[in-house]
């Protein structure tokens, strides 16, 4: 196995940025889920309603890079620098809301893992066995691995993946929900892979891991199993 692809997400639920190398630790990618959008009730910006997050599309249309070290965001217009005033002013016209980057502090911009995985032979099956558009960008998953058996990665906990200089542990399957449906990081149209995952795959694809050893990976990385 081998690392196909490598996806920073600099801004929760913003589209994110393809990178050839990145540091992990103990967090995650270096840099990933930094900053988020934030209401006056400390909610963030998401594709759903929890007690931690609320729903409001119009993060989607926002992309973030990082250029020499500093977070930029975009709306495909204008770009301005995350946690400027001129970034909080496009904000909330566009979310109608009183909303503000804010970096992580007491509300973790993380779900339940520090990186999001998932097998190229996974994202084949759901694109042949449930006819859906199946790009990794609509899972917003951290590391793409070249597999040859679908949903291999789900029979991996307990175990540890070395990648690099890294060590991650594989922990949990990631339940989805309406966002990767949604128009969103580039990939354009909606798609019903939610609905087909609810009939065959209890809502699940993709797994987290955390971090048992910080460490470089890269774009072309072999990934070894090993178990403990």
């Amino acid at each position: 196995m081998r690392i196909v692809s490598i996806r920073r997400y600099p801004v929760k639920s913003m589209g994110g940025e393809s990178l050839p190398a990145v540091t992990l630790d103990a967090r995650g990618l270096v840099g990933d889920r930094a900053w988020a959008v934030r209401d006056a009730d400390s909610r963030l910006a998401s594709g759903k309603n929890t007690k931690r997050m609320v729903r409001r599309d119009a993060v989607f249309g926002f992309g973030a890079r990082t250029v020499d070290g500093e977070v930029r965001v975009s709306d495909g217009a204008s770009e301005w620098p995350a946690g400027s005033q001129e970034m909080d002013d496009a904000l909330r016209r566009a979310m109608d809301a009183d909303v503000a980057m804010a970096l992580e502090t007491d509300v973790k911009h993380f779900d339940d893992g520090a990186i999001s995985l998932i097998g190229t032979a996974t994202l084949d099956w759901c694109a042949r066995e449930l006819g859906v558009d199946a790009d990794p960008r609509r899972l917003r998953v951290n590391l793409v691995l070249q597999t040859d058996e679908p949903f291999v990665e789900e029979t991996w906990f307990g175990n540890r993946l070395s990648i690099g200089s890294a060590v991650l542990a594989p922990v949990q399957r990631i339940t989805r929900c309406r966002t990767i449906d949604l128009p969103q990081d580039g990939v354009s149209g909606t798609t019903r892979w939610l609905k087909a995952l609810g009939g065959s795959r209890d809502l699940q694809a993709a797994v987290y891991c955390d971090v048992a050893t910080a460490g470089e990976v890269a774009v072309g990385d072999a990934v070894v199993l090993a178990s403990t």
